[in-house]
């Protein structure tokens, strides 16, 4: 069932962390767990069982990118959705989200729909969800 999905949101501003986690319990998704960095990020995706994973690009020690990097190296984590979340709508950036294998990307600020909307076209796309 998509609401037992495990999420792991990553920003390194914890007003930003609480608002991602309040939409996702918003939207029926009420298991999240948060990190500060892409360095505690992905300690606790390694020490942990998580379904998906919602980052900032730009954050100190790891940024976003070098994460989904992380992510997708990894044989345990490659499976996980990661939605790329940034203030910046550069268009390399969404390139370069992609190109890492982001399963997509949202522009701040963003609303309960937007959110809610990204995160359900992404776990229809990997068979998470009915059609």
């Amino acid at each position: 069932m998509a609401n037992d999905l495990r999420f792991l949101i990553v920003d390194d501003f914890s007003t930003m962390r609480r608002i991602v986690r309040n939409l996702l319990k918003e939207s029926g998704y009420t298991d999240a767990e948060e990190a500060e960095d892409g360095v505690v990020a992905l300690n606790k995706l390694r020490n942990g069982r998580f379904d998906f994973v919602v980052s900032d690009i730009n954050m100190p020690n790891m940024n976003g990118f070098e994460l989904l990097t992380q992510i997708k190296a990894d044989e345990k984590l490659k499976h996980l959705p990661v939605l790329m979340v940034t203030a910046e709508a550069r268009k390399e950036d969404i390139v370069a989200a992609a190109q890492g294998g982001a399963a997509g990307y949202i522009v701040k600020p963003f609303t309960k729909a937007t959110l809610e909307e990204k995160v359900a076209h992404i776990l229809k796309k990997l068979g998470m969800l009915p059609v």
